[in-house]
């Protein structure tokens, strides 16, 4: 056999081994791949152009269902300003405003039906963006709409407010007015100017009786300002005067408030006939001329001067200790709360250093002076200055008594000829050694036998 000489082959296998490698080179360099390798290709593409459509169609739904929602969203706002407006027509009644108001809430409920039945249906709308953009319009409009109502309405309040403001401007200006009335009337009635040249030793009880008469009017100015806060603050005033002095037949009605004087005047001329008014300060004094000149400069010093300016430049003197005591018993913490709606008044008072600076007690401060310059002028006297008071059902006597339903007393014959009696003290009498200043009473035509002892407590 013969043999292969190894020059002879291989120069053939090399040449086929560089033809391979070129056809190789080729198809890698013209993008022909092997079969395989374009099966891959393929479905790759095809794996992202199903992930692009998904991805796009997840969008598409987000979008029409934000478009969906900027839909219902405008809706209850164009509701709601529609609403607003339906309120904004009732008051002034304005009926074209309300049936406007009502087509449009009409209308835009008939829009949420629909937007629902879309969104149930899956019917979105083919624009969602632009849907998007005349919503978010929409609700603005709506917004703005309800704003602009409700702009008016605050208008139409701060109108209102300024009218009550107005009055209650008017009414404050009224009410100055009238204190300065009865300010002027009180400084008319009590400067007591006469007396300005009055010396301790001319004192006689005609000083005493003009005095009293300015006492006595201070007294029912304050009485009348009572009464007027006891009608502003709806008291059943005969109820009052019943309470005060039951079982009393009045001839008129205005006799009334004479049960009112009454009651004050009790509360204020108690212990009348004590220094100070105060059975602490009851001892009677060594020196009887020292003590009469002390109390006759205390009258001439505060006659002349306006209560409320004293007290609050002296609140610890004795008459600002005679008005906080006498200001706390006669009105009651029940009346005070009555009347006024709280205890300012009082809880000023108990706390010792200041006045209250209200119209009602500047009144209460001015009767109060003129009640404390009466006991400081009793006791000048040298003769003791004694107090009294007829009890209900006592006879009348003209000597100790003035009657103040003179003319009614006078004009009934039959209470004439049955022995009158006494139906209750409104002003109490007074004795100057042998001097009688009389009582001023009250006759009625029926009195009773029983006194209430609880007097508006």
């Amino acid at each position: 056999m013969d043999s292969v000489e190894p020059s002879a082959v291989t120069p053939s296998k090399s040449k086929l081994a560089r033809t391979f490698a070129k056809v190789l080179h080729l198809r890698a360099a013209t993008g022909v791949a092997p079969v395989d390798g374009n099966h891959k290709v393929k479905h790759q593409e095809k794996v992202k152009e199903r992930q692009s459509f998904e991805k796009d169609e997840k969008l598409e739904n987000k979008m029409a269902l934000e478009a969906v929602l900027a839909k219902l969203f405008a809706s209850v706002s164009s509701v709601k300003a529609a609403y607003a407006q339906f309120q904004d027509a009732q008051s002034p009644y304005d009926t074209d405003g309300i049936q406007a108001a009502d087509r449009l809430v009409v209308s835009e409920l008939k829009s949420l039906s629909e937007l629902k039945h879309s969104y149930l249906k899956k019917q979105f709308d083919p624009s969602p963006e632009t849907a998007i953009v005349k919503a978010e319009i929409q609700e603005l409009k709506g917004v703005l709409k309800t704003y602009e109502i409700m702009g008016k309405k605050l208008d139409s309040q701060v109108r209102l407010k300024d009218s009550e403001i107005i009055f209650l401007k008017e009414k404050l200006e009224e009410g100055n007015k009238q204190n300065k009335l009865i300010e002027k009337r009180l400084n008319q009635s009590g400067q007591l100017s006469m007396l300005d040249n009055l010396h301790i030793s001319g004192l006689n009880p005609s000083h005493f009786m003009t005095v009293l008469r300015h006492t006595v009017k201070s007294i029912r100015i304050f009485v009348r300002v009572l009464l007027e806060e006891m009608k502003s603050a709806n008291w059943d005033i005969d109820a009052v005067a019943k309470a005060i002095e039951p079982c009393v037949v009045y001839w008129k009605d205005d006799h009334k408030c004479l049960a009112f004087e009454s009651y004050v005047n009790k509360h204020m001329f108690d212990y009348f006939g004590f220094p100070n008014f105060s059975k602490q300060d009851g001892e009677p004094s060594a020196d009887k001329k020292q003590e009469h000149r002390l109390y006759f400069r205390q009258f001439m010093e505060l006659k002349s001067v306006k209560p409320m300016e004293f007290l609050n430049r002296n609140p610890n003197s004795k008459f600002a200790k005679f008005c906080r005591i006498k200001y706390l018993r006669l009105i009651t913490p029940k009346m005070e709360s009555l009347l006024f709606g709280n205890l300012s008044h009082r809880n000023l008072l108990n706390g010792g250093g200041e006045f209250p600076s209200t119209s009602f007690f500047v009144t209460f401060s001015e009767m109060a002076k003129r009640i404390w310059l009466l006991h400081c002028l009793g006791f000048s006297f040298e003769r003791k200055v004694s107090i009294f008071q007829v009890e209900k059902g006592c006879r009348f006597s003209e000597v100790y008594m003035d009657c103040l339903a003179e003319e009614e007393f006078l004009d009934n014959n039959r209470i004439m000829e049955s022995n009158p009696q006494v139906a209750f003290t409104v002003v109490p009498g007074f004795k100057i050694d042998k001097t009688i200043i009389q009582c001023q009473v009250y006759i009625s035509p029926v009195v009773g036998n029983h006194l209430d002892p609880h007097i508006l407590n």
